[in-house]
């Protein structure tokens, strides 16, 4: 990690830690969803459980880096910046947490036509997430690889808005389903797609305070 850090090993150990958990979630998520659209409530309600308990591990990480920043920071004037990624990183695992547990007590309904695009929709997500983490990854480690992967966050976040719209037009254009079941499902599309528009968020962010440091 750049210099920032006076003591850098055990920082940079609960960091990639906390990167690590969102990681973990965001594949949990995804196999999750999987589970959800072939009705296979078991696991998915095992997922619900596993994703309650990083989000959890991830808070704690968050807390103990936050404690120590004041504590090993080379660069005080930094600080904000770390802490302001550290949070809203959270928030992006927050937002995955709180949608799959609305999934789990709402139980939209999804007809069998709609499912692959659905979990397209999901993939679109959970890899605009994972891009996120590795931006703010090299934010730590190599400073010349963000613009790259925010370029590709942004290419996932724009396919996740594409994929939502399209998939909101057909549910809304079909005639079979009730008024509810539309606006049930379309409420859990727009979920889907701010989980992506809060990883942009994260990257713009990282982007920012990647220029201050080389200036």
């Amino acid at each position: 990690m750049f210099t920032v850090f006076k003591k850098t090993r055990e920082l940079e150990a609960e960091i990639n830690r906390f990167l690590d958990t969102i990681i973990e979630a965001s594949i949990h998520f995804k196999e999750g969803m999987r589970y959800y659209m072939r009705d296979n409530t078991g696991p998915f309600e095992e997922k619900v459980r596993i994703i309650d308990r990083l989000e959890s591990r991830a808070d704690a990480l968050r807390r103990s880096v936050e404690e120590n920043l004041y504590l090993n920071m080379l660069l005080p004037e930094a600080r904000g910046d770390v802490l302001a990624l550290l949070e809203n990183s959270d928030d992006v695992l927050n937002a995955l947490e709180e949608t799959i547990i609305e999934c789990s007590v709402e139980k939209p309904a999804c007809r069998e036509e709609f499912k692959d695009e659905f979990l397209q929709l999901v993939d679109a997500v959970v890899d605009a997430v994972d891009e996120m983490v590795a931006t703010v990854r090299d934010y730590f480690t190599n400073l010349s690889d963000v613009p790259n992967h925010i370029t590709k966050l942004k290419v996932h976040e724009h396919e996740t808005d594409e994929i939502g719209e399209r998939l909101r037009r057909r549910i809304f254009q079909n005639s079979e389903l009730s008024l509810c079941e539309k606006l049930q499902f379309r409420d859990f599309i727009l979920r889907l797609e701010r989980i992506a528009d809060l990883a942009e968020d994260v990257g713009d962010r990282v982007d920012i305070y990647r220029i201050k440091r080389i200036v």
